[in-house]
């Protein structure tokens, strides 16, 4: 939902760094490898040891090569199958690697059991919804549908992570909660999405898919 409505504002903001690495000779490829590297890293450096602030201020930046590959990849016309699979894959990656170091914080020096159990949920939680997507798409169906999509659940996460990072109470185990809560209700949506599809297409005059 949020990736819809900033994407083509996003699109032209990154189009003059592009455009600045395409003349540098620099892949698109090469970018998603290297913000993802950045991401786990500070991920497992940073979280597991309480260091919230400035472990999302240095993983929203290596968000943005995210934004930026897909930019390369328009600019110099090398957009492609297996580009497209590299970047979503690692996406899987760096947002596992987020909660993975959230989880070895608070399973050790932060000693909060239920927000350990959170994490795990989200973590788990958010690969089922975009499983349910990608699986839902490679059988011909339509599943893009949902109050949390990844856009949303990094930008929930990172931003309460990084508030509790300076010192504001109760917020990151708010943003915990509500994730959670949205990632389920976010996979009921999309369960529903594709059983009526299946369900219209068994219908006289349906097609089948």
């Amino acid at each position: 939902m949020l990736s819809l409505h900033t994407r083509e504002f996003w699109g032209r903001l990154l189009l003059a760094p592009a455009r600045g690495l395409a003349r540098a000779g620099v892949s698109p490829d090469l970018i998603t490898v290297i913000g993802t590297l950045g991401l786990v890293a500070a991920a497992l450096v940073f979280y597991p040891r309480g260091n919230f602030f400035v472990g999302t201020v240095v993983i929203t930046l290596c968000v943005f090569s995210d934004m930026i590959d897909g930019a390369l990849a328009r600019v110099t016309g090398r957009t492609s199958k297996w580009g497209a699979f590299l970047d979503s894959t690692l996406d899987r990656v760096g947002d596992a690697a987020i909660f993975v170091g959230l989880s070895w914080w608070f399973a050790r020096a932060g000693d909060d059991p239920l927000l350990l159990a959170l994490c795990l949920y989200c973590l788990v939680s958010g690969a089922v919804v975009s499983y349910a997507k990608a699986r839902a798409e490679g059988l011909g169906l339509t599943c893009n549908v949902g109050i949390a999509e990844r856009a949303e659940r990094l930008l929930l996460v990172l931003v309460t992570t990084g508030l509790d990072g300076l010192g504001v109470p109760y917020v990151q185990a708010a943003g915990l909660w509500v994730l959670a809560v949205a990632s389920t209700f976010t996979l009921g949506q999309r369960m529903v999405t594709v059983y009526r599809q299946v369900a219209a297409s068994r219908l006289p005059g349906g097609t089948a898919g």
